[in-house]
């Protein structure tokens, strides 16, 4: 395997502050950039409500201020998107790659995302699919969330798949912007706990048969 393709797994224990996983985001993105490597952060974040590039300002102080008093943090993103929820319970992935070791392709790239997803969730014995909302689905309720920035050719933000996360958080929002449709987990649709754990371990093994690369510790 070419050095290059080789990817650092950063995995984060316990609840990981969104500002704090900005913060390691940006870091890992200055050196992808300047030396060409690549990282996959594992992470499961406290509560946060987080809003992307498509989010209307106008009103956004004042969802804001009703979003905190749920007891949640609140940060804006350059993802695409509107609002999301991160919390515990939800596997948070940012894989920091260097597209130049792949594929310089935002089109391939996403693609890629989906079907990491969707096979991770096979896996986990749930069928999920595309449809023509953003994200992976299962029927008509969303069991992952997808909002990617691509910055000379380099990646950051990724994937938020909803394992055993308390739904209830997302009862406050109209996540990611799509009326009329539901959320769910893995948990739910299993009819059992399914952890952040086991499901990082398959998630780890997809994306090396996914993205043609090996995952380092």
């Amino acid at each position: 395997m070419a050095t290059n393709k080789l990817v650092k797994l950063v995995k984060i224990p316990g609840l990981l502050r969104y500002s704090e996983g900005l913060k390691l985001q940006h870091r890992l993105w200055t050196l992808s950039k300047d030396h060409r490597l690549n990282y996959l952060i594992l992470c499961e974040h406290s509560p946060v409500y987080t809003f992307g590039k498509r989010q209307s300002q106008g009103d956004l102080s004042i969802e804001i201020g009703r979003l905190q008093g749920l007891g949640a943090e609140c940060h804006t993103t350059p993802r695409g998107g509107l609002t999301t929820f991160h919390g515990p319970g939800q596997l948070v992935c940012y894989p920091i790659l260097n597209l130049r070791n792949f594929k310089s392709s935002a089109k391939w790239y996403i693609n890629q995302l989906e079907e990491l997803v969707i096979s991770t969730c096979g896996e986990m014995g749930v069928s999920a699919a595309r449809c023509e909302h953003v994200g992976i689905w299962v029927g008509a309720n969303k069991v992952c969330a997808l909002g990617v920035n691509i910055r000379t050719r380099c990646t950051t933000h990724g994937l938020a798949l909803n394992c055993s996360t308390d739904l209830d958080w997302f009862e406050s929002i109209v996540p990611c912007g799509i009326e009329g449709r539901g959320v769910t987990s893995l948990s739910r649709e299993k009819g059992r706990e399914v952890g952040v754990e086991g499901v990082s371990e398959v998630m780890v093994r997809e994306f090396q048969t996914i993205m043609e690369c090996t995952v380092v510790k």
